[in-house]
């Protein structure tokens, strides 16, 4: 099946990952210069592209009008143990990726595409620990940042602190869901960790702290499939007109 929408590539040399990065940019169908769009940063971009059936999706959506005009920049690693160097609240390679979205990734984005250049229109994205390093992102530069979905995020103390301690959290948009066969998951390095109840003491704390919050525990395990069938509700929910 083909893709109504278009896909263009763009190369950061990155100065805080000290490697080049490549953006892979969906664009909706009848894209145009002439109008404004939605920005959504995506982690793990060629698994949502390949896997999660990204494109398409946003093809469907945009076809039946349900979300507003919406561009896609899906961003990938190198393999389990880059992304975990990127992702990991304990990696020392987690805050220049941070950096790298807020001041690389975005200024080209605005640069080049015709967006609002405003936190309200500029989305993170991601699954599993992509789920935590997009929140973690919003929380650290909420001016920049106003939309987070995270699907199946890991949890750790970390990460429940800095929603504790944001006094900005409750501006932004949040659509977070759990596959209910979470409890033992394989992580990179082969431990298996509880991810279900983790993020239900999540979903406590963001559910008294965000006004705009959807919670969904789904059902499934820690995968694709379970992903993709949540994704198109949870763009929905995010980019709704």
């Amino acid at each position: 099946m083909g893709r109504d929408g278009s896909m263009v590539e763009r190369v950061i040399d990155s100065e805080y990952l000290d490697e080049e990065i490549t953006l892979n940019i969906y664009r909706p169908e009848n894209y145009s210069p002439l109008y404004k769009y939605y920005l959504c940063i995506v982690q793990d971009g060629d698994d949502y592209y390949q896997l999660g059936r990204l494109a398409n999706v946003s093809d469907e959506l945009h076809k039946e009008g349900k979300i507003e005009n919406t561009i896609f920049c899906g961003i990938h690693y190198k393999d389990r143990e880059d992304r975990w160097d990127k992702f990991h609240p304990d990696s020392d390679k987690q805050a220049a990726y941070i950096k790298f979205l807020r001041f690389e990734v975005v200024p080209i984005l605005d640069r080049e595409l015709p967006s609002y250049h405003v936190k309200s229109c500029r989305a993170l994205m991601g699954d599993s620990l992509g789920g935590t390093v997009s929140l973690m992102t919003a929380l650290t530069y909420p001016n920049t940042f106003g939309k987070v979905i995270m699907q199946s995020p890991y949890v750790d103390e970390r990460l429940k602190n800095m929603v504790q301690e944001s006094d900005e959290i409750d501006t932004m948009s949040i659509y977070h869901s759990i596959g209910d066969d979470e409890e033992e998951v394989e992580t990179t390095f082969g431990d298996i960790d509880d991810f279900f109840h983790p993020n239900r003491e999540l979903n406590k704390l963001l559910k008294d702290k965000v006004s705009d919050y959807t919670y969904k525990e789904l059902e499934g395990d820690h995968t694709w499939k379970q992903w993709q069938a949540g994704l198109p509700d949870a763009i929905r929910d995010i980019f709704r007109k």
